[in-house]
């Protein structure tokens, strides 16, 4: 799954890498999550195009987001018979520019932080899907989910699933709707090669969606661990979301 992720990489660099017409400059993220704006790469009358959209789908047909669970991420194995993606994953597909993301895994029944990036250190492209909910008002919220797939055998031992990264030179295959068709696509959502990602345990401060720096992809330190890293203060309730296993969100 995807539940949180970073973007550090600086803005022209990464519209170099994505190539969007816009030059938006935006600040270093170290813990974007659910409800929160994320950029959006999309294709639009023939360019490539940047948007901020909230991340948490809303599909089209819902009558009231307020009553609504957040979808996060889209299982890659059901995104062509579930009705809340399988329209988008046909005719509105994107991709999310990322550096790395977060995932815990259960040690011990305590759940751990760990941040997991390219091995090279390049941006990934998130496999995203993109539904626009209107209001009785007239009013328009652009949302989006992140697709995943079964973890690789390496990847495993951290989660069982794991965004979709598409790989640079297929951005333009999985960009292009225009067959209003998923088939061409369908090989995409696969799971990254072993060796392609490496990891490290980091801070439990990136359970708290308020902290967001650039401490909290740093390895944890013996003295952080030792320490149980500091006293626990009281976390903010996170907004009601649903994983791709259709499950609460992990923090």
């Amino acid at each position: 799954m995807c539940g949180r992720f970073v973007i550090t990489s600086p803005p022209e660099a990464l519209r170099r890498i994505f190539g969007y017409l816009e030059q938006p400059n935006f600040p270093p993220r170290h813990n974007i999550a659910p409800t929160q704006p994320v950029p959006v790469v999309i294709l639009e009358h023939g360019a490539r195009h940047f948007h901020l959209m909230r991340w948490g789908l809303i599909p089209s047909w819902v009558k009231d987001p307020r009553t609504f669970t957040l979808l996060i991420n889209a299982r890659s194995e059901t995104v062509l018979e579930k009705p809340a993606f399988k329209n988008a994953i046909r005719r509105r597909r994107c991709l999310i520019p990322a550096d790395g993301y977060y995932e815990w895994q259960v040690v011990a029944g305590r759940k751990r932080p760990y941040f997991i990036y390219r091995r090279d250190r390049q941006p990934l492209g998130l496999a995203g899907l993109v539904e626009s909910w209107m209001g009785p008002n007239g009013e328009e919220l652009d949302t989006v989910a992140i697709v995943t797939t079964a973890a690789s055998p390496e990847l495993s031992a951290l989660h069982h699933r794991v965004p979709v990264a598409i790989d640079d030179v297929d951005f333009a295959r999985w960009l292009d709707c225009s067959e209003d068709s998923a088939e061409p696509v369908l090989k995409l959502m696969a799971p990254p090669r072993d060796g392609t990602f490496a990891w490290h345990e980091v801070s439990t401060r990136v359970n708290h969606a308020d902290n967001d720096d650039a401490q909290l992809i740093l390895p944890i330190t013996d003295e952080q661990r030792a320490a149980g890293e500091a006293p626990k203060r009281a976390a903010r309730k996170p907004p009601s979301a649903v994983t791709d296993d259709g499950q609460g969100s992990l923090f």
